[in-house]
C-alpha cells in the first residue's frame, strides 16, 4: 500500500519542515529575482551601446529562401519554403549577450565571497564559521612546527 505507516499529512510535514522544499522554493525565488536582474542588465545597460555599434541592423528577418510562394490570386497554393538563419543568429547573439552577462555577474559575486572568506581582509566581516576554521588552520601550523623542532631536537 502508499500510505502505509505515517499519515501522509505527517510524512508531508517532515519533507517541509526538514527543509528540501524550503531549500528548492529558496533557489526558484532568487533564481527569479538573478534572471530579472540579468534581464534588465542585458536590455537597459549592454543593449542600448550595442545597438549603435549595430547601427539597427535586424538579423531576424534574413532568410534564404528554398521555394518561393505559389499564388493564385489572393489564395497562395503553396507556403514558401526557406532557411530562417537571421533567427538563428539572433537567438546566439542573445545567449552570448545573456551568458557574459550571468558570467560577469557570478564573477563580481565570486570575488565579494572570496573577500569575504578572507581572515586578513579587515574591511569586509569575515563569517564565524570561516574564522574558525582559520582559527584551527593557524593552531595546526603552529603545532607541526613544534613537533617539527622537537623532532629536530631529538636527533
Amino acid at each position: 500500500m502508499l500510505f502505509k505507516g505515517k499519515n501522509i499529512l505527517e510524512e508531508f510535514k517532515e519533507f517541509a519542515i526538514k527543509g528540501n522544499m524550503i531549500d528548492i522554493a529558496v533557489g526558484v525565488i532568487i533564481g527569479s529575482a538573478f534572471n530579472q536582474v540579468i534581464d534588465v542588465m542585458v536590455k537597459k545597460v549592454i543593449m542600448p551601446p550595442l545597438s549603435l555599434l549595430i547601427d539597427g541592423i535586424n538579423f531576424i528577418d534574413k532568410k534564404i529562401i528554398l521555394r518561393h510562394a505559389l499564388k493564385k490570386g489572393d489564395k497562395i497554393i503553396k507556403e514558401e519554403v526557406y532557411i530562417g538563419y537571421g533567427e538563428l543568429l539572433t537567438v546566439l547573439l542573445n545567449f552570448l549577450i545573456i551568458s557574459f552577462t550571468v558570467f560577469i555577474v557570478i564573477r563580481v559575486f565570486n570575488k565579494l565571497r572570496k573577500n569575504a572568506e578572507d581572515t586578513r581582509n579587515k574591511q569586509v566581516s569575515t563569517p564565524k564559521n570561516i574564522e574558525l576554521l582559520s582559527d584551527l588552520k593557524l593552531l595546526l601550523q603552529e603545532q607541526n612546527a613544534l613537533l617539527k623542532d622537537k623532532s629536530n631536537d631529538n636527533r
